[in-house]
């Protein structure tokens, strides 16, 4: 099959030595432990295939900024609150970053 998949410019490699495979979605991260990854190589992509039996769910807490920070954000760059706590989250909280952020 490895033969095949070469002749059509396919490269299929393991990925040796994996620990561990985390994916992060915004609410939440599926860690899977001692999982088989191999890696799937084409002219223009490159694809993941991830196998593993110990699979563990977490949910993702949302970070809680001050109603000082969000109004700060929001009067200085002139927007909305939902704006301005959206631009926090953006900016891992940071309100000099959200500010620049939503002014430039």
């Amino acid at each position: 099959m490895r033969r095949m998949l070469e002749r059509m410019g396919v490269n299929l490699e393991p990925i040796p030595n994996v620990e561990e495979v985390i994916i992060k979605t915004s609410d939440k991260e599926i860690i899977i432990k001692n999982a088989n990854v191999s890696e799937v190589k084409t002219k223009d992509f490159r694809f993941f295939q991830v196998v593993g039996g110990d699979v563990e769910e977490k949910i993702r807490e949302k970070p809680k900024f001050s109603e000082e920070d969000i109004l700060l954000v929001a009067q200085q760059a002139g927007v909305s609150r939902e704006k301005a706590l959206a631009a926090l989250e953006e900016a891992n909280g940071e309100p000099a970053k959200a500010i620049l952020k939503l002014i430039s």
